[in-house]
């Protein structure tokens, strides 16, 4: 099987985009080995700013000496972004030889798995054979159900900001939402600290969180508020004192736009859980990079790549722009969704 070849397999197995349910993508790993049995995972749901924590954290793991595995979606510029390793796409000839090795086991299935299964599972055998030490997982969608969740004990569950979105798959509600985001909360195990790291969040989700903690015996974190101190161009610069009393100062995010803080102060929290030292916290943050965010591509014309796609993707974005351009008084956008966004309420939101 070539590169062209495992793509167009991997595009072509499911006309589902979601179809939730832990059986296919368990049949599917089992086949394969079960590789997701010997890896050691940060798993990463909620609803905004889940691609530039993994980011962060990837660089802040990567700086303390880790070999790191990382999953995220979707991809930006090319299909390999899904799968890296200490940086490092996956190869064209790895994903094709993997992609023909989860192929063999998935044309026996009598119920196919949908295109995220096929990747998630190739993920899994992928940062196996790397022999990574760590692999930060984001999830696809919700939690509860996502292919994702088939993994048995992560050494901790984060939940960045939690709102309406995929609200036909998920709930119209944000309790309901946080319900889903909730299901990647594990009891602990001797691999597992059995806790979870969460940004701060409205009363509603709140309380769902520490319910599901509560009945699953983890500990559970909430970052604080950054302390901005000033800008480097659009890069935002603050202090931050954890939850366990350590103050970081001058950490200056690596990824542009006003509300990156907020991301890293989640990565923080994270990796001080982990035992790893505020210097190489504050390296791996600034070092960070996540297209799509907040991107400059342009100064002389400005122009500025984003993928906000929900109401709060959208108010991030905006108070971005009149943080950055304060005097500027009109802007020409090219914007692109999927139809199941409110596209009316978003374009509200930046007219205003």
């Amino acid at each position: 099987m070539t590169y062209l070849e495992a793509i167009e397999y991997i595009h072509s197995v499911s006309n589902f985009f979601c179809k939730p349910g832990l059986e296919r993508i368990s049949e599917l790993c089992s086949g394969l080995g079960n590789p997701q049995e010997n890896l050691r995972f940060i798993h990463v749901g909620g609803t905004n700013g889940k691609g530039s924590f993994c980011a962060m954290t990837d660089s802040i793991l990567r700086e303390a000496g880790y070999k790191v595995g990382l999953f995220t979606s979707p991809y930006v510029r090319e299909f390999n972004e899904r799968m890296r390793v200490n940086g490092e796409n996956i190869p064209n000839e790895t994903l094709a030889r993997l992609t023909e090795k989860a192929k063999a086991v998935a044309e026996k299935m009598e119920d196919s798995p949908t295109e995220f299964e096929l990747i998630t599972a190739i993920a899994f055998d992928y940062f196996l054979e790397e022999k990574c030490d760590v692999v930060i997982l984001e999830v696809g969608m919700g939690g509860k159900l996502d292919a994702t969740n088939i993994i048995s004990s992560p050494i901790l569950s984060v939940i960045t900001g939690i709102a309406l979105d995929h609200t036909a798959f998920l709930g119209d509600t944000i309790e309901q939402i946080a319900g889903e985001k909730a299901g990647i909360i594990k009891a602990p195990t001797d691999r597992a600290f059995g806790l979870t790291v969460s940004a701060p969040q409205a009363e509603s989700a709140k309380a769902v969180l520490e319910k599901a903690c509560s009945e699953r015996q983890n500990n559970l974190i909430f970052a604080q508020t950054p302390s901005i101190k000033s800008t480097q161009g659009f890069y935002e610069i603050f202090d931050y004192t954890a939850s366990n009393k350590v103050t970081l100062e001058d950490i200056k995010c690596g990824i542009a736009g006003f509300y990156q803080p907020e991301n890293a102060c989640i990565a923080i929290e994270t990796a001080l859980a982990l035992g790893i030292d505020p210097e190489q916290i504050k390296r791996g943050i600034s070092a960070a990079k996540n297209p799509a965010r907040f991107e400059v591509l342009s100064e002389t014309p400005v122009v500025i790549y984003d993928g906000a796609h929900n109401k709060n993707g959208m108010t991030a974005l905006a108070k971005s722009l009149c943080r950055y351009f304060p005097e500027w008084n009109g802007a020409t956008f090219i914007m692109a969704f999927m139809g199941d966004k409110d596209i009316s309420g978003e374009f509200e939101i930046l007219k205003d």
